[in-house]
């Protein structure tokens, strides 16, 4: 598995890692503790190092991590998030209660740590942007953690660019987590060059279209309970329709290069950019060693214009809530 730099941190990881998300929150029943935790041993035997967990991803998400990790702590990179403290029903719709305040932070990092089994995370999201705390205040508390050594670097998760910006004066931001895919390239419009001028990893989440992209998925799936694909206007049947251009797409490079569609769609995503890291998500370990296999796909310079090319022919909908 070749390897990418968390921006300025320096600190090697795995140029595919694992969203561990799916495990415990989104896509149905929080999944057996056994099996996520044999999952993200074989990641780390495979070459994966880089996992990605959060609080209100259940408190489960992070002990599977940290019942996986605590042989191997040292050849893991774990990125985990702050911010996001609780969940309230508005309208029908579930909340996120947001608390950054220095003091929520610390009592925040400490609960990580011993989920985590572990004294020290390596990347530390502000999971999403607390609008009563100003970005350098809270850009103080990532300084001080980082002096106290209870955190090796920090990030930010779909934040304004303002407000990176001056956080990352404070204390330099290594990393943005945003969503990006074939179906989601807002980022190249503006984020990409800050990412670059900054020395920012850029961390793409969902770079599978939440499993759209791999062809899996018919108009006519049935979703488990509780998965949120079945109210996602992504998949939409008209949604789908449209997008289906794209999968066509994806088709013909798989079908060229003899690999799967989901192994061309991030073997596109880590072509675009050399700060690029997708971290797509599995609970299946043949999956798992589908995605890691991806690194070994290379386009060339010909036919990474050539897809790009075709692929602003498309008119892709970009719909996702």
């Amino acid at each position: 598995m070749k390897t990418r730099v968390l921006g300025n941190s320096g600190i090697e990881v795995s140029e595919i890692g694992l969203g561990c998300m799916g495990m415990s929150h989104a896509y149905g029943p929080v999944s057996d503790r056994k099996e996520m935790v044999d999952l993200i041993k074989k990641s780390l035997e495979l070459g994966c190092n880089f996992f990605d967990t959060a609080v209100v991803y259940g408190l489960e998400n992070e002990k599977f991590i940290g019942c996986a990790l605590s042989q191997n702590r040292s050849q893991a990179v774990i990125a985990t998030k702050f911010g996001i403290v609780g969940q309230k029903i508005v309208d029908g719709q579930p909340v996120n209660i947001l608390d950054s305040k220095p003091e929520s932070i610390r009592k925040q990092v400490e609960a990580s740590l011993k989920r985590l089994n572990t004294d020290y995370i390596d990347l530390y999201y502000q999971h999403r942007v607390d609008s009563n705390v100003e970005p350098e205040v809270v850009a103080q508390v990532m300084d001080d953690l980082i002096c106290e050594e209870k955190i090796r670097s920090w990030g930010l998760s779909n934040p304004p660019l303002d407000y990176l910006i001056k956080a990352h004066e404070v204390c330099p931001v290594s990393a943005l987590e945003n969503q990006y895919s074939l179906l989601w390239r807002e980022p190249e419009k503006e984020v990409f060059d800050l990412c670059k001028k900054l020395n920012i990893a850029f961390i793409a989440y969902s770079p599978l279209g939440n499993g759209f992209l791999t062809t899996k998925y018919s108009k006519d799936y049935n979703y488990p309970e509780g998965d949120f694909r079945n109210f996602m206007s992504r998949f939409k049947h008209d949604v789908m329709d449209v997008n289906e251009k794209v999968l066509d797409l994806v088709r013909y490079y798989a079908s060229l290069k003899e690999v799967t569609p989901a192994q061309i769609v991030l073997a596109w995503e880590l072509a675009q950019r050399q700060f690029i890291i997708p971290i797509p998500g599995t609970r299946k370990i043949h999956r798992l060693e589908e995605n890691i296999a991806s690194s070994d796909v290379v386009f060339t310079n010909k036919e990474l214009r050539e897809f790009n090319d075709a692929l602003s022919q498309i008119d892709v909908d970009e719909s996702f809530f």
